[in-house]
């Protein structure tokens, strides 16, 4: 078993969090009256991907009724039907769409992973839950060691920061904002892109596009 499948199987069964627990628990009970039908995964959400990935994508947590149903980050929501199609263009996906675990996508050169691992009430996890999970991403780093890592929204901004142990106002979240931090690695910023940002046109996908081609760019160091 590889580290990254050791960690993932240690993420899955994680508890720590009470409140998360009973919510992404009660979510995969009652289900959304659209997948009555559905097997709701209801445990945390690990990472997945490329496991020689130089690129780590880092969201905030599971949808209710996307990832926590699932089981895969990014999938079977708005969010994944706006992600995919933008990944799938730049190259770093065989197919543009996620609908489950076992529809055959495939991701190249690429891991996608979260700040938070459990579907949160109104999307939103506390500090203390994301400081909970904050040395599953640390571990995540450890072993990918990405070169280029794009953080979708500010909270995944603001957890890689941590990591880096990077302070100060020259680092400040921006849609296209990117920094070189330790070792080289590069940080790129994006707008999550949710159904409120993508149906307000805050994210339209010429702007995501551009940052799947920044990210391109940093690889072949450009």
């Amino acid at each position: 078993m590889s580290e990254l499948e050791k960690l993932n199987k240690e993420i899955v069964a994680c508890r720590k969090c009470p409140r998360l627990v009973e919510w992404r628990e009660e979510v995969a009970r009652v289900k959304r009256r659209a997948y009555l039908d559905h097997d709701y995964w209801g445990k945390p959400v690990p990472g997945f991907g490329d496991p020689n990935a130089r690129v780590l994508v880092v969201g905030l947590a599971p949808g209710a009724h996307g990832s926590n149903r699932t089981g895969r980050q990014f999938t079977g929501d708005a969010s994944g039907g706006f992600l995919y199609p933008a990944l799938y263009r730049a190259g770093f996906a065989n197919q543009a769409s996620s609908e489950s675990r076992s529809d055959g996508l495939i991701l190249t050169d690429m891991y996608i992973t979260a700040s938070g691992r459990c579907a949160p009430p109104d999307n939103k996890p506390s500090p203390e839950e994301l400081n909970h999970c904050q040395p599953y991403l640390e571990r995540e780093l450890e072993i990918l060691k990405p070169r280029v890592i794009v953080c979708l929204g500010r909270i995944a901004f603001e957890r890689i920061l941590k990591i880096f142990s990077v302070r100060g106002s020259v680092y400040k979240f921006g849609h296209g904002a990117s920094y070189q931090l330790a070792d080289g690695v590069w940080v790129l910023c994006s707008y999550h892109p949710s159904q409120q940002n993508t149906s307000t046109g805050k994210l339209t996908t010429k702007m995501f596009y551009e940052i799947w081609a920044q990210a391109k760019k940093f690889l072949n160091g450009n």
